[in-house]
């Protein structure tokens, strides 16, 4: 009889943030696959959680899926974790989960922390139609996936690295326009969490020459309706 595959997102920032399904999973299941097994350890004892952990992470997930599968279907119980949030959404995930649903093996995703939705409700850009369009390619695709962009009528969700951060959004004032209106949410339920506000040109000035930390998510406005003259700056 196979086993089943549990998605289990963990807490982006604050460890308070994860349900007690969630904490209930991990305590029942025979292993736990991790992005990073130090980073989920660490969870696991603030929670007195002890399991087996296993590395699953992009590096090695196209190796390690085939014996995942055979201990599935062996009827182990296995859950999946990333660093932070749900896996899949730009994390490892999508490989094993597509081959489970080959392999006729149950999947159950859990609801739970993903950056993206308190970005985008915090932003205070229109919320009910928009695109998650992840990690830009940081060299061939970018400019045309930035070209694509600048047509897009839906409010944009990007992730971004605090490295890269001041040059997406020159990149994006250049092809969307400069005063398009846009916000910048990092460090999202840390302590020094930061929504800034405002056009891109004003996001530019704000972080440009200042160190930035912490996972980034840019929320643009889509290009059918201006919102720069209704709503206040950073």
């Amino acid at each position: 009889m196979a086993g089943k595959l549990y998605i289990v997102p963990t807490p982006i920032g604050n460890l308070e943030d994860i349900t007690l399904r969630a904490l209930r999973i991990l305590n029942e299941v025979d292993l736990i696959l991790a992005e990073d097994t130090r980073n989920t350890a660490f969870l696991l004892k603030h929670y007195n959680i002890v399991k087996p952990l296993q590395s699953h992470h992009q590096f090695n997930e196209h190796r390690s899926i085939e014996n995942i599968i055979e201990r599935l279907q062996g009827g182990a119980v296995i859950a999946v974790v990333s660093d932070a949030g749900t896996p899949g959404i730009s994390d490892p995930g999508y490989l094993l989960i597509r081959e489970c649903v080959k392999a006729g093996i149950p999947v159950e995703c859990l609801p739970g922390p993903t950056a993206f939705v308190p970005a985008l409700v915090n932003s205070g850009i229109p919320s009910d139609r928009f695109m998650f369009e992840g990690f830009l390619p940081h060299k061939k695709g970018r400019h045309t996936r930035l070209q694509a962009l600048a047509a897009e009528q839906r409010t944009i969700i990007l992730y971004e690295s605090p490295f890269r951060l001041v040059k997406t959004l020159t990149q994006l004032a250049e092809f969307l326009g400069a005063d398009r209106y846009a916000s910048v949410s990092r460090e999202l339920t840390k302590i020094y969490e930061e929504n800034a506000r405002g056009s891109l040109e004003g996001l530019i000035t704000h972080f440009s020459g200042k160190t930035v930390k912490g996972e980034i998510v840019i929320v643009v406005e889509g290009g059918k309706k201006g919102m720069s003259n209704i709503l206040p700056g950073p």
